[in-house]
């Protein structure tokens, strides 16, 4: 089953596994050396060498001719071994006594101990294949008098041979420790299939809801539960299903709002063009003028739609260069001197001194000028007054600035009239397609509704901003910012 949930099960019970063998060998080991060293000391003490050293020391204050004590027959002998018999386990080929300052006693210098027989082969015991563990050294401090006067240090080989009473004990630790292991291991891997099914479920789950996603159903949601990384991914999971819901509905909407603009045009065509092949219209100038309006009122519409595609997929073609921004302002204004005399409404420029120029491009900033001074003078009731302003705002760098020079100014273009204003839900969707303060406004009169969301891209791509502040009885203050000339 190539599942994660498996692949994660396998890999921790191998890590379990191989933990709980290397910490059951371990133990062996050292319970092994730990056993053997006490069984060397419990030895010693058996037949009491370690007090007739420490006897011998007592009586005569030094370690000289101390040989004769570890070799002598002198040393009695534990209860139950005949008298002169060597010292069970022990063979005096393996001791070496040193003295309190480290300085060895026994052997004396220059002379070898004998050497120590191999141990003995069991039955059925393979000859060795590679060379024996190094032999090991376990001390046992000669004390007088509360006092440490010596070591005397046994040497041990792994291969020793034990009796049967210590044969059987080890064979039960290590049988205790081999069901620990088993124990725990098993108990581990429970726990780690768990952990693993714990962790890929919401894994699972993400791929039931991307599935239905990619089906259509996009109101899919993923418990934002469990670890800090799958919380995380759950919910940048959701936030892409909400962002993937928003824009279904706004293509459907932008669907629903292009057809509902092409449709009364349209209609008119056609209304017009059945009653001119019906004769009910003559065929005059004045019905062909109507007609020709019809096709420049699809062709705007159709214009503006194809220059925010274009912009939204960001292949507007720009031509940036400097642009000295009061003079542009100037001609828009010019343009709209008219229709505001005629409506009554005041239009006046106020321009901040030695502003820098912008680098734009002066077509696109002209556009949207004309769009925000249109709107404001169609708007702006008789009496009223539109006021343009130019002055510097702080900013993010040019696009050529370097990252460690101080930001230059931008320079931001605010149009306020005197209008009834915006309430803030309309605020928050005023540069949205197809949106229109008056709904109910002719499109001959009021546009489509196209011209601030195109307004809104076309400042966005000359790395600028556009915002407005409005309330409701109190007019609007429609503003955009452009960058400065590269440095």
């Amino acid at each position: 089953m190539n599942k994660l949930w498996v692949w994660l099960s396998l890999v921790l019970g191998l890590v379990t596994a191989s933990s709980v063998g290397a910490v059951a060998l371990l133990a062996h080991q050292y319970v092994n050396q730990d056993f053997r060293s006490f069984l060397v000391v419990s030895q010693v003490q058996e037949i009491g060498l370690d007090t007739d050293l420490a006897a011998y020391w007592g009586h005569t204050g030094s370690w000289a001719g101390v040989d004769a004590v570890i070799r002598g027959p002198q040393r009695p002998n534990p209860p139950g071994v005949p008298p002169g018999a060597p010292p069970r386990g022990l063979d005096i080929g393996r001791l070496r006594l040193t003295d309190a300052a480290g300085q060895v006693v026994y052997p004396p210098a220059g002379q070898a101990p004998p050497p120590a027989p191999p141990p003995p082969a069991g039955p059925g015991r393979p000859p060795a294949l590679l060379p024996p563990a190094p032999p090991s050294e376990v001390p046992v401090p000669i004390e007088w008098q509360g006092r440490t006067v010596g070591t005397l240090w046994v040497r041990t080989l792994p291969a020793d041979p034990l009796a049967r009473p210590a044969q059987a004990f080890l064979g039960e630790m290590n049988q205790v420790l081999l069901q620990a292991g088993l124990l725990v291991g098993g108990g581990g891997l429970l726990v780690g299939v768990g952990l693993a099914i714990w962790l890929a479920a919401p894994l699972a789950r993400m791929e039931r809801a991307t599935r239905q996603i990619a089906a259509g159903q996009l109101e899919q949601q993923v418990p934002t539960r469990g670890v800090a990384e799958m919380a995380r991914l759950a919910r940048a999971f959701n936030e892409m299903a909400a962002s993937l819901r928003r824009s279904e509905q706004l293509r459907r909407s932008m669907v629903s709002d292009i057809a509902h603009e092409l449709r009364t045009p349209l209609s008119v065509l056609q209304g017009n063009l059945q009653a001119l092949l019906d004769g009910v219209y003559p065929l005059a100038p004045a019905e062909i003028a109507t007609l020709y309006d019809e096709t420049r009122l699809l062709n705007r519409l159709v214009t503006d739609l194809h220059e925010l595609a274009q912009a939204e997929a960001g292949q507007l073609r720009l031509q940036c260069q400097a642009v000295v921004v009061e003079p542009l302002v100037q001609g828009v204004v010019a343009l709209f001197g008219e229709p505001a005399r005629t409506g009554g409404v005041t239009l006046a420029v106020h321009a901040a001194p030695a502003l820098p120029a912008v680098w734009a491009d002066p077509a696109r900033v002209r556009q949207v000028l004309t769009n925000l001074v249109g709107n404001a003078v169609r708007y702006t009731p008789a009496g009223g007054a539109i006021t343009i302003t130019l002055a510097a705002a702080p900013g993010p760098p040019g696009p050529a600035r370097p990252a460690r020079l101080p930001a230059a100014p931008m320079v931001r273009i605010e149009v306020a009239d005197t209008g009834p204003g915006l309430s803030a839900d309309e605020a928050g969707q005023v540069f949205g397609r197809f949106w229109r303060a008056d709904q109910a406004r002719a499109r001959e009169t009021g546009g489509a509704g196209l011209g601030l969301a195109i307004a809104r891209q076309l400042v966005e791509a000359q790395g600028g901003q556009i915002g407005v502040t409005s309330a409701v009885g109190q007019g609007s203050r429609f503003w955009f910012t452009l960058p400065p000339v590269r440095a």
